[in-house]
């Protein structure tokens, strides 16, 4: 059986990356054990502009973000998007959904209100973190 395919909202990732105990990190972290992250060109150039931000500075320092970004990106699956969908409410979130059906996504992990109102979407389920930590067995106190 081959593993999961997740897709993680920008919004997460930076959480993740910013947070070490948060409900996003967990996330990150039991989507990296559990299958595979997927990431797009789109994807990865919000990421690589938003979390290289100097606002975050007071949370992490800019090399730490860029060897957490480098590092996410070598442990993703580049995933090329083929699809243009234009469903969402908020059109810059129409990425996530491109990428999730290009590839073959099972979850999109998002706290976006835009993206969770689409649960279901083509098959592919879109979670809060909470509730992804708890459909994948991974919720820690």
């Amino acid at each position: 059986m081959s593993k999961p395919r997740f897709v993680l909202d920008t919004n997460l990732i930076v959480s993740a990356a910013l947070l070490e105990k948060s409900p996003a990190r967990q996330a990150f972290e039991v989507a990296l054990l559990q299958g595979s992250i997927l990431v797009s060109e789109a994807l990865q150039a919000e990421l690589s502009e938003v979390l290289l931000r100097h606002k975050f500075d007071r949370y992490l320092s800019a090399e730490k973000r860029l060897r957490f970004l480098t590092s996410f990106i070598s442990l993703a699956v580049p995933t090329a998007v083929t699809q243009s969908i234009t469903i969402c409410r908020d059109p810059k979130d129409n990425m996530v959904l491109e990428l999730a059906v290009c590839g073959q996504a099972s979850i999109i992990r998002t706290g976006d209100k835009d993206l969770l109102v689409l649960h279901p979407f083509r098959d592919i389920s879109i979670l809060s973190p909470h509730d992804f930590l708890e459909e994948l067995g991974g919720v820690r106190k």
